[in-house]
């Protein structure tokens, strides 16, 4: 995707110095996310891409689709998972090293973080119960040149992992990522299917062994730092998350790098914290998840997590509603489909839902409180969310809410449809 951007133009490059202490961070934000490239970092020899996946055009670009097709071609993925090959030899290990991350050009985004982050990064462990491997984002904190601390959700599948091996863990950390790859490690399947077979439904992704732990990682991944989660812990935090607001600081695990293997021309790969790129990669995966989850009980559409909603907490679901119920049952399931949705609002097909207007609209006219909505108190939550119940050592808690703003059953004869005045030619008039 580099070499696309580089040959139509798209790629801006940055020659003068600049330092990974937030000088970066300011410039990617005031490019808009645009895709970058530094190529005179102060305080490391690797040149740094950005904003590779900043918009779901440039996703779908690089799946060979077009963005109002991405969740299909998600769907079908995911609905038809491919096992990737293992090869001997691969770009990710034409250099192999002693670890030092403070070589590494990881970048301190804002005054108040707690530290410098790796942000895009990919996780790879092994569930030891499947002897399969789970792919996801952690965000990681430099403590020195062979530590990082990790933020691992609770009950999720690197935590998972973790206590069924007791607590010590192998991980392999991959920096500068295929679009697949990156789609693969934020979407969520079940227990005991290997994450890269979805990467390798949207594109080849082809994997080698690790040199020092019993990982597979994308041979074609930039940097990969192999080690340790341990059982030692650090504090980690405070951060930005998807929310632009900071989350708090927590004791988490320590991970221990032992090997750093890299292609001899490696870019490291980052994005900046709480904006479009990191809100898409971690949202636009649920969509998918979504939408299969409600497919199974009514006719839908298309799904949007949407951007006011951090990319995380609400999402739109457009039916096409053929029964009186069709509109709660894929509330329901919506929320099965995605665990940490707080808000869901499902509309019929003739509702643009990237038109918040329009969304808005439905709720106006098809919407009655009394009987359209739908209240789960007390339910497992999202800790990105400030106002749920984030009691420490516990799964949040939040009170979700589902909107029914489909036409009611009893009133479909009725007009429900926004009328249009007629398109004319203005030059006959002018």
């Amino acid at each position: 995707m580099i070499s696309k951007l580089e040959r139509e133009g798209r790629l801006t490059h940055i020659r003068s110095p600049v330092s990974v202490e937030f000088e970066m961070a300011s410039i990617m934000a005031t490019l808009l996310e645009k895709p970058v490239m530094f190529e005179n970092v102060k305080e490391s020899k690797f040149r740094v891409v950005g904003g590779m996946c900043s918009s779901r055009d440039l996703i779908a670009e690089a799946l060979n689709t077009c963005k109002e097709d991405l969740i299909f071609k998600l769907a079908e993925a995911i609905n038809n998972l491919k096992s990737p090959q293992t090869v001997i030899n691969a770009p990710c290990q034409e250099v192999v090293e002693s670890p030092d991350l403070e070589k590494l050009p990881i970048m301190r985004y804002m005054p108040k973080d707690g530290g410098k982050y790796i942000t895009s990064a990919i996780c790879v462990v092994k569930d030891p119960e499947f002897e399969t491997q789970n792919v996801c984002f952690h965000r990681l904190m430099l403590i020195d040149k062979n530590h990082l601390v990790a933020r691992i959700v609770e009950n999720r599948g690197t935590d998972v992992a973790l206590k069924k091996a007791g607590g010590e863990l192998d991980i392999a950390i991959c920096i500068g990522n295929s679009t697949a790859s990156m789609l693969a490690a934020a979407t969520s399947l079940p227990m005991g299917i290997d994450e890269f077979s979805l990467a390798n439904a949207l594109e080849r992704t082809d994997l080698v062994k690790c040199k020092t732990v019993d990982l597979k990682v994308p041979a074609n991944t930039e940097i990969v730092l192999e080690g340790k989660i341990t059982r030692n812990m650090h504090a980690e935090g405070p951060f930005l998350d998807l929310t632009t607001t900071y989350d708090k600081i927590r004791e988490q695990p320590i991970i221990e790098i032992k090997c750093i293997t890299h292609r001899k021309d490696a870019i490291y790969q980052t994005l900046i914290p709480g904006m479009h790129e990191h809100r898409i990669l971690m949202g636009m995966p649920k969509e998918p998840t979504i939408f299969n989850e409600v497919s199974k009980v009514c006719n839908c559409k298309n799904v949007y997590i949407t951007q006011g909603g951090g990319n995380w907490l609400h999402a739109i679901v457009q039916i096409i509603k053929q029964q009186p119920d069709d509109g709660k049952k894929a509330i329901d399931a919506a929320f099965k489909g995605h665990g940490s949705l707080k808000h869901c609002v499902v509309v019929d097909d003739d509702i643009n839902i990237y038109d918040s207007d329009a969304v808005e609209w439905a709720l106006a006219t098809r919407f009655q409180g009394d009987k359209d909505l739908v209240v789960k108190p007390s339910q497992p939550g999202s800790s990105l969310d400030p106002s749920a119940d984030l009691t420490e050592g516990k799964k949040a808690l939040t009170c979700k809410v589902g909107f029914d703003a489909t036409i009611p059953w009893d009133k479909k004869d009725k007009s429900f449809k926004a009328e249009s005045y007629a398109k004319v030619d203005l030059k006959k008039y002018m």
